[in-house]
Formats: C-alpha cells, structure tokens, sequence
C-alpha cells in the first residue's frame, strides 16, 4: 500500500515538472534564445544611456574681446536633441517587449547615421554662411576644419553612451561571431572630466562678455572667480586621472555659478552668437601664431648654434697651434685617382662632414678606394682639416679645399649677385656644384653629396650604374603624392615665353642630395656654360625662385637619368611622417628642409639616424657642451 502511494506521488511530481519545463523549452527554442544571450540583451539594454542635456561645447579656449566679429548664428536647440533621443527609447522599449534580437543595434546606429546626416547638412550651411560673412578663404578653411573636430568629438559622445561590458563575458558562439564583429567596439573616454571642464571656462567668459565693460555686479566677480578656481584645477591635466581630488567639488560650484548665469541671460541665440564669435577671434590668434612659429624656426635654421660655433673656434685655435709640417693629412697621393671612387661635399659645418665621411666609410666593403673632397670656404677651412688630423678616416683618404684658391672662379663674378636674405641661397658653397669639371680637373666620374645626408649602405654599385650619355643620375621627385613631389612650375615661371617653349611642365624633377655627375660628358656638352646663361637670365627677369635646385632643372634638362627610389630616400627635414621602412631601406637619407639634425628644430623622431655616427664622448664635443 505504501509503496503504491509512493509512486503515485512520484508519477505526478513528474508529470507536474514535464508540464512547467516543456513550454519553457518550447519558447526559447521559437526564439532562439540560450540563457547566455538573454542575459547579454538585457545587460546591453540596461547599459544604454541617453543624454537629454545639449551637447556640451568644445571650444578653443579665448577670452572675449569686446569688438568681436559676430557671425550669423546657427544654434541646436535643445528640443532637437531631446525628442530624437525620446524616439530612441520608444523604439527600444517596443523591441524590449517584443524581444527581437538585434533590433537594438540596428536602432542606435540607423539613429546615430542619420543624426551624423543631418550634423554635415548642417554644417555644409554653416560654411556657406561663413563664407560669406568673412570673405576670407584662410578663415574658412580653419573654420571647418573646427567643425570637422566638432562633429568628431560629438559622433565619439555618442558613442561613449554605450559602455564597454566585462571582456569575459565578449566570446560568443561560433555562429555569432561574424555579427558580433561587425558591431562597434567603442572606447571609454579617458578626459572626460578635463573637457567639461575646459568647456565651463569657456562658457563663463562667454557669460562675461554679457556685462558691460567694468561690471563689478556679484555674478560677474563669482564668475571671475570660479574661472579662476577652475583653471588652477586644471592646470596641464590631460587626463581625467591628473585632476584633483577637489576638482569635481569646484566643477559643481562651477555648475551651480552657470545655472545663475544662464537664468540671468536666458537669450540661448545671444550665447551661441558669443561663442562663435570667440572661436573666430581665437583661430585668428591661432593664425597670428603659426605665423610667428614658422618665423622663429626659419630664423633659427639660419642661426648657426653656441656648441657648432665653439666647436669651430676650438679646431681652428688648435690648428694655428701646430707646426705647417704636423698639418698633413695621409694618402695625399690618392686625391687625383680616376680609377678610385671620388664623393665631394660642399660645406661650412664640421660635423656634418664628419657624418657624411663617417656613415659612408662604416657602410663601405672597401675604403681603400674612398676619396672625400671637402670643399668649404675660409673661414672654417681650418676647422674642419684640424677636425680630419684628429679623426683620421682609416684607410680612406680625405682632401680638404678652401673656395679662396679656386682662382679661376674669379672670371665668372655671377656668385656675388645673388639678392636673396637667406644665406643657404646666398652661399657660394650652394653654387659650386656647376663648376665641377673645374674644380676636379683630373676627375671622370663624382658623387655629390650635401652635407644633411647619412649613408646607410655601400654604394660600391651606384659607381656600376651606365648613365647611357646622360650627365647626371639622381632619384625622381616626379610622383604626385610623395612627400618629396615637386612640379617644374613650383620652381620656374613658365608664364615667361622662354620656359614654355623649351621645357615641358610635366617633365620628371629630380633631387640634390645624392647625385652621379659623368664630368666627361659635362665637359663635353659644356654645361657649365649653359648654367651661366639661364643664371644670367634670371637676374634680368623673374625666370625662377632663388636657390640652386632650379637652376639645376635647367642645366641637366633632358640630361638626367632617374635612379630607383631605394638609393635617396628624401623630406626627414621637413616631414614627420616618413615611412620607417622606406628609411631603413634606403642607401642614404636625406635630411632636406630647414630642420636639420644638428638643430634644436630637428624631428626628433630622425635624430638617431644621425647623432649614432657622431662620437658625443669625444673631449673637444664635452668641451663645447655638445650631446646628442
């Protein structure tokens, strides 16, 4: 009798489990939900956050001026953000009941597309407007390229509203991973709470431009002085994790100050007009600027530096110190050799001649065959010969001239008219290259460096390249998009009827830096003769700007046979974007622009490529206070 019972008992406990357990397996079988998944929409959705506030500006911080050029206004109200984030949740409260999966996912972005949509929309107006308030194509360009940040720093606010989840729980079923990929991965916002704050400043001052000019009513001084509290908060914090303690305190008092401000000018119109106004005021002192940045670099790439200068002083001293008989450098005997490999370099810089003699030799298989012509001027002829005494190059050879015992140069007189400021252009150094043939007699075939470059290779092959008549061989600057791309008109007036009808526009440029000359053929085709007529000429009319590269377009015009790319890789003197790979690559590289290695200016990025072949422990370095 009891055991009956109990399996009847047992029976219907088993039926009544069968009947719960059943219609759930049914249901999350018809929606495909495991309980992983479910437990994952309902955190997203818990996760959702929607702001109801307007935007916060982001503006460049500026103080108000009182006579300010207030464009048309072009204002977000706040109702527009208000009730498309309203639709938002109505849409996805609807999928929450109706338990769609993905249909979160394809509301958010649908709606961020088209607020993003309708932010271009806006600003291509606002540009148009601004256009033709200002009437100024450089203020317009600076313009939208502000709202361009904007409109990035809002799509990223938006994006911020959905939180990162727990990494753990981010691994999905096989079957999801292509969907999960394609969703956005947004990435938390580590500033935060430093542009909020940079943005009440902003909006303070911009309350302060309200008053009169000398208000001394209590809003304005409490204004005054949480701009004050705030900024000394702030201080050069970058991050969220750099502020204080105390700043979140003095955010809210801020706050509070705002609230009292904006009940007291309610105009929302007048705010917006204000604010503009002072991002226009502020990208012009931003123009004002970079206008005198690119000055104070330009000056200081002419300025020669206190250690470089020392430098040549101590040589020089010690130089006049030595007897005539202790001043001989070896391997005299090797100097007018056609059969050796013969590099010249055109400069006043003694550690600059010595990284282009000491990567060249590093990187070479024979330095036997190694012949460096320096070429300098008299000031520091005996600097840089005393610099060679002390750091004999091994087995190569190096031959040191002074341009005052180039006698023959005296008949040209075309050097002392140039009427440039720039003593680059105006050296006679940058113009020696034309007369080559002159000043190696004896010489057949030479490599011309300049003094910026580094060697990375051994160039033993570039001596085997056949230049099939051409007179020079150097690396193209021909294609559109390089970063050392030049056009022949960047350079040459070819408005000038002369130009236009004996060179083509398009023709492939080429660089200095790095350049085979076949003096034979340079003799042969008297070239140095053909270079005085076009230099002559430009001194009668504007022909082309004043430097030697032109000049060189000109007198190797159809003479020049373009090397592969991998042998100069140019623009380390100006561009701070060049392709690690293609530097590492290249036989030598070219430091070209006016931030060179040596400077304070130089990118730093570069500078190990050229400080490693510089010997900074070397006592007479220490003497001049020269580091790397």
């Amino acid at each position: 009798m009891k055991s009956s019972r109990w399996w009847q008992r047992t029976l219907i406990l088993a039926l009544l489990s069968v009947s719960v357990v059943a219609p759930v397996f049914l249901v999350y079988h018809r929606l495909n939900l495991t309980p992983y998944a479910r437990r994952e929409f309902q955190e997203d959705i818990s996760s959702v956050t929607f702001r109801t506030d307007p935007l916060p500006l982001n503006a460049i911080e500026q103080e108000g001026a009182e006579e300010l050029e207030e464009p048309k206004e072009v204002v977000y109200k706040e109702k527009d953000f208000g009730s498309r984030n309203s639709s938002i949740q109505q849409k996805i409260n609807d999928c929450e009941k109706s338990k769609i999966h993905g249909c979160r996912n394809s509301i958010l972005e649908r709606n961020v597309s088209e607020f993003n949509q309708d932010t271009r929309q806006d600003q291509k107006a606002q540009q148009k407007e601004l256009f033709s308030i200002i009437g100024d194509e450089n203020i317009l360009n600076t313009t939208v390229t502000h709202n361009q940040s904007m409109h990035a720093h809002s799509q990223k606010t938006t994006d911020d509203n959905v939180e990162v989840t727990d990494k753990k729980s981010m691994p999905r079923a096989t079957q999801n991973h292509n969907h999960q990929s394609s969703r956005p991965q947004p990435r938390r916002v580590l500033n935060h709470k430093v542009l909020e704050i940079k943005d009440q400043i902003i909006r303070a001052r911009a309350y302060l431009g309200f008053a009169s000019p000398g208000s001394t009513s209590r809003l304005m001084k409490e204004l005054k002085l949480r701009i004050k509290e705030m900024e000394r908060a702030l201080g050069t914090a970058t991050k969220d994790s750099d502020l204080s303690r105390s700043a979140l305190q003095k955010m809210r008092h801020m706050e509070a100050s705002l609230s009292k401000a904006d009940r007291a000018f309610p105009d929302c119109a007048a705010m917006a007009t204000k604010l503009r106004a002072m991002n226009l005021n502020a990208e012009g002192e931003i123009r004002h600027q970079k206008r005198e940045t690119t000055y104070l670099v330009h000056l200081a790439a002419r300025t020669t530096p206190r250690g470089l200068h020392c430098l040549s002083m101590q040589l020089t001293a010690d130089y006049f110190a030595l007897r005539p008989e202790d001043r001989k450098l070896p391997n005299e005997n090797k100097i007018n050799d056609p059969k050796l490999h013969h590099y010249v370099v055109f400069s006043d810089n003694v550690l600059a001649c010595a990284v282009v003699v000491n990567s060249t030799i590093s990187n070479a298989k024979k330095q036997g065959k190694l012949v460096f012509h320096v070429v300098t001027n008299s000031l520091n002829f005996p600097a840089i010969w005393m610099w060679f005494l002390l750091n004999p190059p091994g087995k190569a050879t190096v031959h040191i001239q002074s341009i005052e015992n180039f006698e023959w140069l005296l008949k040209y007189n075309a050097l002392k008219e140039q009427s440039s400021s720039d003593p680059r252009f105006t050296s006679e150094l940058n113009y020696l290259r034309f007369y080559l043939p002159d000043i190696f007699p004896t010489l057949n075939k030479v490599v011309l460096f300049d003094h910026d470059v580094v060697v990375q290779q051994d160039l033993s092959r570039l001596w085997n390249v056949i230049t099939k008549g051409k007179v020079n061989a150097a690396v193209g600057t021909c294609q559109e998009g390089e970063t050392s791309f030049h056009r022949m008109d960047m350079f040459i007036n070819f408005s000038d009827p002369f130009i236009a009808n004996r060179f083509d526009v398009n023709a492939c440029t080429w660089a200095f830096g790095m350049n085979l000359f076949d003096l034979q053929q340079w003799r042969r085709q008297n070239l140095t003769a053909l270079y005085h007529s076009y230099l002559q000429m430009g001194f009668k009319r504007p022909l082309l700007k004043t430097g030697s590269l032109p000049l060189g377009w000109l007198t190797f015009y159809n003479k020049t046979m373009i090397l592969d790319r991998r042998w100069q890789v140019l623009g380390l003197g100006y561009d701070s974007d060049v392709d690690k790979n293609q530097i590492e690559r290249a036989a030598v590289i070219h430091f070209d622009g006016i931030r060179k290695p040596w400077l304070d200016i130089a990118v730093g990025r570069y500078k190990s490529y050229w400080t490693k072949f510089v010997e900074f422990g070397h006592p007479i370095l220490q003497r001049c206070n020269l580091q790397a």
